[in-house]
């Protein structure tokens, strides 16, 4: 009883082990990024998925889930419909280097898991490939370049399923590999079905490639539809050609009025500028000042007649003018000497003696003091 409890364990212990399928080695240059595609049974298809690191399952660190976001670094997506989760490691470092494993969360016992071992090198690894990810159309022919460093068996194989070495068929799809320095693989007639995860493989390495095969896109036409785009586009030949000689009437057209135009605008331009310039000139002449005409300011001041009759009967007469002023003031055009003139005239006195006769004076006095 105890051998057979045993045995059943063991076979459930193996079968667990090969309820995931994953790479066992992969080697990444540093600073780039690697996707790992794992495999699981369809019983699992609505647990958690996770990736774990460490070397002993027992101690390994969760990294990432898929109930849980994803970081700058680690992502994790689970596509249902094909049975297989992927995990993809960014911004690779000598520190990501390590043992990983995939697991699949149980539970009521214990986790189902598969490990591969990631190395990151300085330098060109010996497996690698242009691109993880490659698209091809229903039908076509798509080609895998795997560069490969050393001599040795190179294969390609579907993940879950057959490898081929030179020449084959893998669900469908005919295979070729070409072994000089570099494994081209060539898929023919691929279908819908050819989509998933393949594998190069040399040695104890494999690189992981993604292959998506969809419909190729068709344009069919009817022969209705080819008469109509000859309709369509004789209509449109015509039409260009009508508005090309609509074009050549209009241009002839608008030259003809544009030259009488421009003459009209360049005679409005000059007589503008010449009326423009005279009422300039008029404008300059209304503000010029005029010439004023000299203003005299005559004053007289303490003005005095006597008359006198003298010892001899002599009538004497006596005037006297003091502070008489004769101011004019000039334009503003005058020189400074011309602008003011003054006249004075101070203690003027005249004596005149007659006879009453009429005799000729005898004595005529005048005096002129500080004239000015």
């Amino acid at each position: 009883m105890a051998v057979h409890l045993g045995f059943l364990l063991i076979l459930i212990g193996l079968t667990g082990i090969h309820s995931i399928t994953t790479v066992s080695k992969v080697s990444v240059r540093a600073g780039g990024s690697i996707t790992i595609p794992c495999l699981y049974d369809s019983k699992y298809k609505n647990h958690v998925k996770y990736l774990c690191k460490g070397y002993y399952w027992n101690y390994c660190s969760y990294e990432i889930k898929t109930n849980q976001q994803n970081s700058r670094k680690l992502s994790i997506s689970d596509d249902k419909k094909q049975r297989f989760f992927t995990v993809t490691i960014k911004g690779l470092t000598g520190e990501d280097t390590g043992y990983y494993w995939c697991a699949v969360e149980i539970k009521d016992g214990p986790d189902v898991k598969e490990y591969f071992h990631l190395s990151v090198t300085g330098g060109t690894p010996n497996l690698y490939v242009a691109q993880q990810e490659i698209t091809g159309f229903k039908g076509d022919n798509i080609n895998i370049q795997c560069h490969c460093q050393n001599s040795g068996e190179r294969k390609w194989c579907r993940l879950g399923s057959s490898c081929v070495t030179k020449s084959g068929s893998i669900d469908g799809t005919r295979v070729s590999a070409c072994n000089n320095g570099v494994l081209t693989v060539t898929l023919s007639g691929l279908r819908t079905e050819s989509s998933g995860w393949y594998w190069c493989v040399k040695g104890d390495l494999q690189m992981p490639v993604h292959i998506t095969v969809t419909e190729k896109p068709t344009i069919t036409t009817s022969p209705a539809t080819t008469e109509r785009v000859k309709h369509t586009t004789s209509s449109a030949d015509q039409a260009l050609s009508t508005v090309g000689g609509e074009k050549q009437s209009v241009s002839g057209k608008l030259k003809s009025f544009l030259i009488p135009l421009s003459l009209l605008i360049f005679i409005v331009m000059v007589a503008m500028f010449i009326l423009f310039m005279f009422k300039k000139q008029r404008q300059t002449k209304e503000e010029s000042p005029p010439t004023i005409i000299s203003n005299g300011e005559v004053t007289y001041s303490t003005v005095k007649k006597k008359r006198k009759t003298g010892q001899l009967g002599l009538a004497e007469e006596e005037v006297t003018y003091s502070d008489v002023k004769h101011m004019r003031r000039a334009s503003e055009k005058w020189s400074e000497a011309n602008t003011d003139v003054d006249v004075m005239y101070s203690s003027v006195v005249a004596v005149e003696r007659q006879t009453k006769q009429r005799i000729q004076a005898e004595e005529d006095d005048v005096t002129y003091s500080r004239l000015a």
